[in-house]
């Protein structure tokens, strides 16, 4: 497994504000949506391109275009706000959607919604911005796989050592792509320091 911690002083400072309580939802979500424009950059970098060539008003040019496609997954619900700011970097980009809601008592992963486009030579960006025990991105992985899926990378703003290990012992074939790699899980298995309930803080209804 290839763990990638961006280290930028521009999503150090993004961080910071998504971090802070006090941070209306409004505000939240564009932090989210640029943390996650700088991410997919990163983890985008080894696409595969193929020749290209054009005319521009003054002469014939020989270039590259993308040699894939790129399939954006997000966990429901909270990965929904890393999709448009993929969307904007790669528009012909497919999305699929995985629903895993996880059980406050037990923190253990429950699925209730699957829909994934074919996936035959995809890059696939399974977006969760958490990544807390690790298990709504194996849930999401494991089904993906069942369907043919290969060549996955998670997308996660903050992540856990915990959720970090999960995923290298199951699918070490896995890349993780993430801003933060916070200190521990808490015993409600959330993230610390963290940023609390991202997906609360997303949609407004904390």
């Amino acid at each position: 497994m290839s763990l990638n911690v961006l280290s930028h002083p521009l999503v150090d400072s993004l961080l910071t504000e998504l971090r802070d309580k006090n941070t209306t939802s409004s505000r939240f979500r564009r932090l989210c949506n640029r943390i996650t424009t700088i991410l997919a950059i990163e983890a985008l970098r080894d696409l595969p391109t193929e020749s290209a060539t054009v005319e521009t008003p003054m002469e014939t040019f020989h270039g590259r275009k993308l040699g894939c496609g790129v399939l954006i997954v997000p966990v429901l619900r909270a990965g929904l706000g890393m999709v448009e700011p993929i969307l904007a970097l790669v528009p012909q980009a497919q999305v699929g959607h995985v629903g895993i809601e996880r059980d406050h008592e037990t923190a253990l992963p429950r699925s209730y919604y699957s829909k994934i486009p074919a996936l035959e030579g995809q890059r696939i960006l399974v977006v969760d911005p958490m990544l807390a025990t690790g298990g709504t991105g194996l849930h999401a992985i494991r089904s993906i796989r069942e369907q043919g899926g290969k060549n996955i990378t998670v997308l996660s703003i903050i992540a856990a050592p915990e959720g970090v290990a999960a995923i290298e012992a199951v699918a070490p074939d896995v890349t993780i792509f993430t801003a933060a790699l916070d200190r521990c899980l808490n015993a409600q298995k959330y993230i610390l320091p963290g940023v609390g309930d991202f997906g609360d803080r997303l949609m407004g209804t904390i």
